[in-house]
């Protein structure tokens, strides 16, 4: 792929040569060239992984290679997430050995009931009318969040994180397959993306077709974005912007009712990061609303009990383990996680020792569990339905700068495209749609991922980090995927961990997501695994297309890093 040259303004900082991309170790004569504290940035698209290390090699820290990653993503990424979207970031601190996440999750307009998406008929709406309409848009966090995580963790001036994205708006980028592909999907099924007076001028040629892969395509629109946001980060909640905003989410027949007071209220939030011992290793995710950091913590202490290095990704009993302690945290994920700032989350019930014990017992046979049930954790009566649909058009990335500090950083517009529609040069996003189209069980109660003013929805969102026995960092992971990114994270880390596997060993593994009774597998699947796992009373879903997009970042015995980036999809690991 041919590069443009989007960090011209930062080159005087930066190495006089183009920077390494690899899926695997540096060179030698490239690690020995490394410092003590290598740098490394593992992202979805080459031109984010060179504007993250233009930034780094520009003495910026890792809170400020994200924000450039992230907003060049926006850019040539715009499928899965943007400024018009929100993140949550798990930032470890290399000085201190502190994790903290940081929760950019888009909020519901306060005007937001919990009969948002029940149509006239009294029955819940269809998921795309939904999703395409106003009412699916949230308050975008992603912003917000990145000056939050800046203001503590930031070297560079705020400004100077925005030059590659400018640069590249303005000379522009070529047009990926993944990108054209998508483009072209959403006119193949005939999505409001393609006929918005505003994504069609965009993405697709004056005769209506897609734009071909290689269009080199230029956003100025967007740069003018960025300038704004580059001066004061509040200017992407007040003023030109927000109205603009504003006004495209209540231009449509399903208006979102979101107000320039819901976007200038608009709050990010430091939260501490949920962790747990798995064997000798200590995992930390992000909390509530994000469902990663409890429900992976409780997939792997599912798995605790059992010798998961004696039975490797070839073995049947190996999948076997990871399906049931899929099924049963998917269960009790679905049943109990929301925003705290709305309903009671047992977080301590959920990784309770006694509870996961319990749990962990119903894995210990040889045939499928019939039926996987959420349980009764402590302090909790009983479970409660859900009815959330989770469409995945997310990404993810990983950073680590030389002073040792590390960023996790997954972010989102919901589905692909987001909410379809384009205000500044951006998408906005469809998060909404990851609120429970129920609101109420049967005896009226609202369910934790109820529609509300204010409200978070639930996230299946899984930025990792684990640490090693003496409290360093060790690894960091994490995906897209919708409710999918939790059974990606997992995946992962028990081939890092459990099966002593490289990040790109790791990652490459066959996707098996086991949410409920049909356990759905990638086209990559073993067929003999596949026909051993049916013939232990298990449903299974053959030859899916279970497209994750992990990316990880893992310290060598030498100190070195190593990366890994999902070859799903086209990303790059970069130093």
């Amino acid at each position: 792929m041919r590069f443009l040259p989007i960090f011209a303004a930062l080159a005087l900082a930066a190495c006089s040569s183009m920077p390494m991309l690899a899926q695997e170790a540096p060179a030698p004569e490239a690690a020995a060239r490394a410092s003590a504290r290598p740098q490394m940035v593992s992202a979805a698209n080459p031109y984010a992984v060179e504007a993250g290390l233009a930034v780094l090699n520009a003495g910026g820290s890792a809170v400020d290679a994200a924000i450039a990653v992230e907003t060049v993503l926006s850019m040539v990424e715009p499928q899965s997430s943007g400024l018009g979207g929100g993140a949550f970031l798990t930032f470890f601190d290399g000085e201190t050995g502190e994790i903290t996440v940081y929760d950019g999750r888009e909020t519901a307009p306060m005007s937001a009931a919990p009969d948002r998406f029940t149509g006239p008929d009294g029955q819940p709406l269809g998921f795309l009318q939904a999703a395409t309409s106003g009412r699916a848009v949230g308050v975008p966090g992603l912003v917000a969040m990145l000056a939050l995580a800046h203001e503590d963790h930031g070297r560079l001036d705020w400004a100077e994180n925005f030059t590659p994205a400018i640069t590249l708006a303005e000379a522009g980028f070529e047009v990926s397959p993944r990108m054209q592909g998508m483009i072209a999907a959403m006119q193949l099924r005939s999505l409001p993306f393609a006929e918005r007076p505003s994504t069609r001028a965009h993405y697709y040629l004056p005769d209506g077709s897609p734009l071909p892969v290689g269009h080199v395509l230029r956003n100025p629109e967007y740069a003018d974005t960025l300038r704004a946001v580059a001066a004061d980060w509040r200017n992407f909640y007040e003023g030109e912007i927000a109205e603009a905003i504003v006004a495209a989410v209540n231009a449509d027949a399903l208006p979102g009712g979101m107000t320039l007071e819901d976007l200038s209220g608009y709050e990010a939030i430091r939260r501490d990061a949920i962790c747990r011992a798995y064997r000798v290793w200590r995992v930390c995710g992000a909390p509530p609303p994000a469902s990663g950091g409890v429900t992976v913590n409780e997939l792997l202490a599912l798995l605790e009990p059992y010798d998961m290095s004696e039975t490797g990704p070839d073995t049947l009993e190996g999948w076997r383990r990871f399906i049931e302690a899929s099924r049963l945290a998917y269960a009790d994920r679905d049943a109990y996680i929301g925003d705290p700032a709305f309903a009671d989350i047992p977080v301590a019930g959920l990784l309770d020792a006694g509870y996961l014990a319990e749990r962990a017992a119903l894995i210990d046979r040889e045939t499928a569990i019939p039926v996987a049930l959420p349980g009764t954790p402590p302090g909790v009566d009983a479970p409660q339905p859900d009815a959330t649909a989770e469409p995945g058009g997310t990404t993810h990335f990983v950073i680590v700068d030389q002073w040792g500090n590390v960023v996790s950083m997954t972010a989102t517009v919901e589905s692909v495209f987001g909410n379809q529609r384009m205000v500044g040069g951006f998408l906005l996003n469809n998060q909404l749609t990851d609120f429970s189209f129920i609101a109420h069980d049967e005896a009226g109660n609202l369910v934790p991922n109820a529609v509300a003013g204010g409200k978070r929805p639930r996230s299946s969102m899984s930025p990792t980090i684990v640490l090693d026995a003496d409290g360093d960092f060790y690894l960091a992971t994490g995906s897209p995927g919708g409710s999918s990114i939790i059974a990606y994270v997992a995946k992962s880390l028990v081939g890092m961990l459990d099966w002593g596997l490289t990040p790109a060993e790791a990652i490459a593994l066959p996707n098996v997501v086991a949410r409920g009774d049909i356990i759905r597998i990638e086209d990559s699947f073993p067929a003999e695994l596949a026909a051993g796992l049916a013939d232990l009373g298990f449903t299974l879903d053959a030859n899916r297309t279970e497209n994750s997009g992990l990316h990880a970042v893992i310290v060598q015995p030498d100190g070195s890093l190593l990366g890994g980036a999902d070859p799903r999809r086209e990303g790059v690991v970069g130093e």
